[in-house]
C-alpha cells in the first residue's frame, strides 16, 4: 500500500550574515518601486502648493516713476558740470515710503555715481549754474515721506566728471532712491534711440 503522505520539504538553507541572497528583494522593479500614478499625483499636488505659496509671497512693486527731464550745465568759468534731473516717484505700495538716500548713476565709457545735493545747497549751486535755475522744481529730499497712492515730483541735482559730448552720448542714467525699510527704487531715464 502506498503512503499518501506529502513529500518532505527540503530544509531551509542556513545563511551566515555575510552571505544573504537578495535576489528575492531586487529581482524586478515591479516589486520594489511604488506605483507611478500615486507618485505623479503627489508630485503634482506638491508643485501646486509650492506655486501658490510663491505667488502669494512674490515681491510686489513699492514704487514707480522715472526721470522726466535732464539738464546739463557747465559755464565757461566752471571746471565741473552740474546735472539737474526732474523725477517723478509714485508710491504704489500699501506702506508709506520714507526716503533714506538719493543717488544718481551715470554710465558712459565708465561709470560714475553721486549723491543728490542737499536742498540747502541749491541756491548756491544755482547762482554758479544760472541756466539750471529755470528748470529747477522743489527738490526731492532725504527724509521725505510719500503716503500710499501718493506721488512726488522733484529735482535732483548732481555732478559727474564728464564733458557735454560724453554726457550726450551716455548709455544709462538713473536715480536710485533707498527707502528705510524696503528695497531700492531705480528711476530710469527714458530716451529715444539715437538715429
Amino acid at each position: 500500500m502506498a503512503d499518501n503522505k506529502p513529500p518532505d520539504k527540503p530544509p531551509a538553507p542556513q545563511f551566515d550574515a555575510g552571505h544573504v541572497p537578495i535576489t528575492e528583494e531586487l529581482d524586478s522593479a515591479k516589486r520594489t518601486l511604488p506605483a507611478v500614478v500615486p507618485v505623479a499625483i503627489a508630485l503634482l499636488v506638491v508643485l501646486i502648493v509650492v506655486g501658490i505659496i510663491l505667488y502669494a509671497y512674490r515681491p510686489k512693486p513699492i514704487a514707480q516713476g522715472g526721470i522726466d527731464a535732464v539738464y546739463f550745465s557747465q559755464p565757461e568759468n566752471m571746471t565741473s558740470p552740474m546735472m539737474l534731473m526732474q523725477v517723478t516717484l509714485r508710491n504704489v505700495g500699501d506702506r508709506t515710503l520714507y526716503l533714506k538716500s538719493i543717488t544718481a548713476n551715470l554710465k558712459t565709457d565708465q561709470e560714475a555715481s553721486d549723491e543728490a545735493s542737499s536742498p540747502t545747497d541749491y541756491d548756491r549751486y544755482l547762482m554758479a549754474y544760472p541756466d539750471l535755475k529755470e528748470h529747477v522744481t522743489q527738490p526731492l529730499v532725504v527724509e521725505m515721506k510719500i503716503p500710499p497712492g501718493g506721488e512726488q515730483k522733484g529735482s535732483v541735482l548732481v555732478s559727474f566728471p564728464v564733458t557735454k559730448p560724453q554726457f550726450d552720448a551716455r548709455k544709462d542714467l538713473n536715480v536710485t532712491i533707498q527707502p528705510y525699510d524696503q528695497n531700492a527704487i531705480v528711476l530710469r531715464e527714458q530716451r529715444a534711440p539715437a538715429k
